[in-house]
């Protein structure tokens, strides 16, 4: 059912001080900052010949990374996103096998403006899993 890993997302506490570890340190291609209000957070993608980095920092006081930095105040691996050929079918067959998808269960438009899905934690190994729409 799951295609390609898509990205690794990281939570970041100081956003231009990840960027310059990637890009300067790394030698990474990186993108510009992009915020995403709707999601609550801004984001920077490391660009990599098989997948891409997300660097995530928050958006706004209600930000779920800012959540997450409370915890984690050094920043850390906060999902792994994996594309899937059909999202509404993904979902059906995991909620029928007893997954949890996060929220309403309804894909959202991610940050690649492509339909997402998150899965819960404590089904996949401790692992936030995001599904995207290849």
């Amino acid at each position: 059912m799951i295609g390609k890993l898509n990205h690794v997302a990281i939570a970041v506490p100081d956003l231009d001080a990840a960027t310059r570890l990637y890009r300067d340190t790394l030698g990474a291609k990186v993108s510009e900052p992009v915020p995403q209000p709707a999601h609550g957070v801004t984001v920077v993608f490391v660009e990599l010949p098989n997948t891409k980095v997300e660097l995530l920092h928050p958006l706004g006081d209600k930000s779920p990374i800012a959540a997450f930095l409370e915890k984690n105040a050094a920043g850390g691996i906060h999902h792994i996103c994996y594309e899937v050929d059909d999202i509404l079918a993904a979902r059906d067959r995991l909620k029928a096998e007893g997954a949890r998808v996060l929220g309403d269960g309804e894909p959202k438009i991610g940050a690649h403006d492509k339909p997402v899905l998150f899965l819960h934690p404590k089904d996949f190994c401790g692992t936030l899993v995001e599904l995207e729409q290849a």
